[in-house]
């Protein structure tokens, strides 16, 4: 289908911005645009108790922050680790604390935003490091924030999505998977790749061939080639020992195909629980409600979806 009218009138303003070429900018400036990008997610859902922890990291304490739902006392409750995105160069558990709320109220979920390391002052994979070390703190201490340990998953949207991938691949391959959800939002399965919807999309879509060349180059360090599957899930050899996987992708959006193929190959493990792409949507819709409100209903739908998965 075309895309969604509100969304066409917002690439719109966008573009009359005149932005700078993303090869252009400083780490800095990304963030920065990053950061002002988020202002869109709309009014900030009322939840439960929020708080500030950290939980031991693969150098220093990794920080966190931790959402109840409303009315969810000290019940042990399914849990999600959430992974933001910003191309493993920007966004952090501040930018991107509306979009964790959302997902605390439809879900039902405790949420644990997990601020992970960012390059380049942190090349990658220290952002994979820490998300194993975060994911495995929290599976065997579940009970201590409220969690079933039983019924904890893991939620990355965009480069965040390559963080659970490449985290859970690994779990599996070591025979010590610890999660029983994975739930993937538009996310970035294959740095190195040149999919038709990359190709169709590299321009004029919110997030293009430009910014994602950008983030590459800052983000991996010397030797470490794109292909690599620690930071191109979609290229992992073996797919094993893998938990139920949800997978969102937007119509619009350069990495919709990797999403898609990421599930196509899923589905031959007998891990895959459901596909979803988004018509009309661009990368990011689901964080821009207060311009996109279509980002609410996805929102509720992937919120009922994930308390399925982990009922």
């Amino acid at each position: 289908m075309p895309l969604e009218p509100r969304v066409e009138r917002f690439l719109d303003a966008l573009a009359a911005g005149n932005p700078p070429n993303a090869l252009e900018v400083s780490v800095e400036q990304r963030r920065h645009s990053l950061a002002e990008l988020m202002k869109l997610a709309g009014p900030a859902i009322d939840i439960g108790p929020v708080e500030e922890k950290t939980v031991p990291g693969p150098s220093d304490e990794i920080p966190i922050r931790l959402y109840a739902p409303v009315n969810s006392a000290s019940a042990l409750l399914p849990g999600l680790l959430y992974f933001h995105g910003g191309g493993l160069v920007a966004g952090s558990i501040a930018t991107h604390d509306a979009f964790a709320r959302a997902l605390c109220a439809a879900s039902g979920c405790r949420i644990v935003s997990v601020q992970y390391r960012l390059a380049p002052e942190h090349p990658y994979p220290a952002a994979l490091e820490d998300a194993l070390c975060a994911i495995s703190y929290v599976a065997d201490n579940a009970e201590q924030f409220g969690i079933d340990p039983a019924r904890l998953g893991a939620c990355g949207e965009s480069a965040g999505g390559t963080l659970v991938a490449a985290a859970c691949q690994a779990l599996g391959l070591a025979n010590s998977q610890k999660l029983a959800l994975q739930l993937l939002i538009c996310p970035i399965l294959d740095y190195g790749g040149s999919s038709a919807s990359r190709r169709e999309f590299a321009n004029g879509y919110l997030v293009d061939a430009a910014t994602l060349a950008h983030d590459l180059r800052h983000c991996l360090p010397p030797g470490m080639d794109a292909s690599d599957a620690r930071i191109s899930p979609l290229r992992a050899e073996d797919l094993v020992l893998l938990p139920p996987t949800i997978i969102h992708t937007a119509e619009y959006d350069p990495l919709r195909d990797e999403g898609a193929a990421y599930y196509s190959r899923l589905e031959h493990t007998g891990c895959a629980l459901s596909y979803t792409c988004h018509p009309g949507m661009i990368h990011l819709f689901y964080g821009l409600g207060g311009v996109i409100p279509y980002a609410r209903v996805a929102i509720e739908g992937i919120g009922s979806e994930v308390r399925a998965a982990l009922a």
